[in-house]
């Protein structure tokens, strides 16, 4: 299967020229002749090897490709509404030597996994030994071009037409990680208002500390946010379609409580959100869930609903696109600090015992199948009368990831130990079938 949770990613080799060249002709076929497809990267190293590759296999197809260039995840698939469709070159909170290929909608919506099917029936198709090249590729009068836009600007007006209300000179700190965000996040964040303290605002493709916007890979920016008395900081991952934050006093705000605190801010009376999230979200408000990942929140809020998101940073907010929007997050938190204290906030929002843990493992894949789940990206869920645990398997890495909730700690750890078990007996059916 190429496509997983997240589009296609993977660690980089020789290989994957080709195969973007080929996707880029497939997701061409699929556009239509004479349409165009907004494309755009992040900081890695290969990202713009890939796009070359990916507009090649669009250009042979006579269809235009839109570059945006070294921007957001969010900020391409906003351009894309003007457009057939969008494609971000990103491997997202993946380390350096990972890239990958992400497709969207007009919308902002990841494509369907129909659409997903298809794609990977041409590109086996084309792989067959009898295969005619020529059958990919056409002549040299069907070659459509490729343009430059602003996608930074469009989406930068929109977001700042959306959160008006940022505090002038509202301290702040912003941490983009090397990645992407560098492209958007400092200026919009400066042109809303704010007095800015940025850290890793420069794109690089080797990323001064892990990508993943996770309270470990951040032990710095409590001692910043009190020698600035910033009022927030602001985190976002490699391609910024994440974004995590720690409060005025210095404290990382988990991503459940996140949520409800936009939800609580945009009166949401409808949200969407993952498995994996807080049982305490249905005391406040309606709550539809959906297995982990950004595609199956936006597929499922696209039938309504004011707000979706996951705890781990993606926030979706339909008004602007269906995309996760880490630079809209960003700008929406910096007019709630304004309004108020974040610390007050979090600490009267209730807060369950919620567990969380991933490791690497070899079978991943066999050992979620073997535990019963129907897919092992969306995994199992076991549930008792106090509490809850999700066990999935990663769909970019080699991992298992474990989540337990209970009304209190010993509950939430034995959850947790019960899912430890289930995955240790399935690795040693897997091991010895």
């Amino acid at each position: 299967m190429l496509f997983g949770s997240s589009g296609i990613r993977r660690t980089y080799d020789d290989t994957f020229p080709l195969l973007s060249m080929r996707v880029g002709a497939a997701a061409a076929r699929l556009a239509g002749s004479g349409n165009s497809i907004v494309l755009g990267h992040d900081s890695r190293k290969t990202g713009s090897l890939l796009c070359e590759a990916f507009a090649s296999g669009c250009l042979s197809n006579n269809v235009s490709v839109a570059y945006a260039g070294l921007v957001p995840t969010p900020t391409v698939a906003y351009a894309g509404k003007d457009h057939a469709a969008s494609c971000m070159i990103t491997a997202s909170h993946n380390p350096e030597p990972d890239n990958g290929i992400k497709l969207f909608t007009k919308d902002g919506s990841s494509i369907s996994t129909g659409s997903q099917q298809q794609i990977e029936a041409l590109l086996t198709e084309w792989s067959e030994e009898n295969s005619e090249e020529n059958n990919r590729y056409g002549t040299w009068k069907e070659q459509a071009t490729k343009y430059e836009i602003d996608a930074v600007t469009m989406h930068m007006e929109r977001i700042l037409h959306l959160c008006p209300d940022v505090a002038e000179n509202i301290p702040l700190i912003l941490d983009c990680g090397n990645g992407a965000g560098c492209s958007i996040s400092p200026a919009l964040l400066t042109k809303a208002g704010a007095h800015l303290h940025t850290i890793n605002a420069q794109p690089n493709y080797l990323f001064a500390r892990p990508s993943e916007p996770l309270e470990s890979n951040l032990p710095y920016i409590p001692n910043l946010i009190k020698a600035t008395q910033a009022q927030a900081a602001l985190i976002h991952d490699g391609d910024a379609d994440r974004l995590m934050a720690f409060d005025d006093r210095g404290r990382y705000i988990p991503g459940d409580q996140l949520l409800l605190l936009f939800a609580k801010y945009l009166d949401a009376k409808q949200i969407v959100t993952t498995y994996d999230a807080s049982m305490v979200l249905e005391e406040h408000m309606e709550v539809r869930r959906t297995p982990v990942g950004d595609a199956h929140v936006s597929q499922e809020l696209r039938k309504g609903g004011t707000l979706g998101g996951e705890p781990s940073g993606a926030w979706i907010f339909p008004e602007l696109s269906y995309c996760p929007d880490g630079p809209h997050a960003a700008c929406l938190l910096a007019e709630i600090a304004s309004e108020t204290k974040l610390s007050k906030e979090i600490d009267a929002i209730p807060r369950y015992p919620l567990l969380r843990e991933s490791f690497h493992i070899k079978h991943h894949h066999e050992i979620m199948l073997s535990l019963g789940a129907a897919s092992s990206t969306d995994g199992i869920r076991f549930e008792t009368e106090d509490g809850w645990c999700l066990i999935r398997a990663s769909g970019t890495e080699p991992k298992i990831r474990i989540t337990a909730e209970g009304r209190d700690m010993k509950t939430a750890k034995d959850l947790l130990a019960q899912g430890h078990e289930r995955i240790a007996s399935a690795k040693y059916a897997v091991i010895h079938q």
